[in-house]
């Protein structure tokens, strides 16, 4: 009986031991694991994987050492059902924002498109297009804005594509210079495609995006008072004359019946 107790008192005395070590062990952090974006080697400085179709690839890169504000892009075809590869380069003002693909003009053949910021004032957003068709590359022509789609222009542009098309969107400005201030307002542009060749239409105006309050017409509202006034001594002036007219001829009348009656 005592040596069944012992044997008792051991087994309890190794439990309580054994969950003691067990408590003063430390449990592992648990550290989150962040995946990184694979760096580009220099001279690139940028790549983006354009998927048009199946087997039908674009790779977007810009390259050069140096100068940050200038460069070459290039455009990458793989063709990998034909198992063929063009390269189509170009010079390069800015760095590239980002790059697009869409068919604006429903032909079949996809058009890449290559958004560039810029530090030139008259510019500040560039685009580099082209429209591949059977592995060969043409150039399209980016229109630039004219002077009624340019006002209050700072830059700060916003691409992107909807509905097939290029929309281009960016706030306006008033005044010039370093004392230009937004004004609240955005103008939306939309661009297609037609005969290889841009067309460009505005989607809205300019106060429609503006918090609907429009400015107080206080000069006009003076000027019509001017114009009551002055009409209003216009129609003196003609009462009065009419008046004078009136008694010039009553004065007349009765010197007319006096002579009549002296000649009687």
């Amino acid at each position: 009986m005592t040596n069944r107790f012992y044997l008792f008192a051991l087994l309890i005395g190794a439990v309580t031991a054994i969950a003691g070590c067990n408590s003063n062990e430390t449990k592992p952090a648990i550290t989150s694991v962040v995946v990184k974006k694979p760096q580009l080697m220099a001279p690139f400085r940028f790549h983006k994987l354009i998927e048009v179709s199946p087997g039908q690839s674009y790779d977007v890169l810009s390259w050069g050492r140096g100068s940050q504000d200038a460069g070459s892009f290039m455009i990458l075809h793989s063709d990998s059902s034909a198992i063929k590869y063009t390269t189509t380069t170009g010079d390069l003002d800015g760095t590239i924002v980002d790059a697009f693909n869409a068919d604006m003009d429903v032909d079949g053949n996809p058009e890449i498109l290559i958004q560039a910021k810029s530090k030139d004032t008259t510019k500040y957003a560039s685009i580099y297009a082209f429209e591949f068709n059977n592995n060969q590359a043409n150039k399209l022509d980016f229109p630039r804005l004219n002077n009624s789609q340019r006002k209050g222009y700072r830059g700060n542009d916003n691409f992107y594509i909807r509905d097939g098309k290029l929309i281009r969107e960016f706030p306006i400005y008033d005044g010039s210079g370093k004392d230009a201030k937004p004004t609240g307002a955005k103008r939306q542009l939309e661009y297609g495609l037609r005969g290889n060749e841009f067309t460009i239409k505005q989607l809205s105006k300019d106060s429609t995006s503006v918090a609907g309050k429009q400015p107080v017409a206080t000069t006009p509202i003076k000027q019509n008072q001017e114009n009551k006034t002055t009409a209003k001594k216009s129609e003196k002036k003609s009462s009065s004359s009419k008046s004078k007219s009136s008694s010039k001829s009553k004065k007349k009348k009765k010197h007319r019946r006096h002579k009549d009656q002296d000649d009687n």
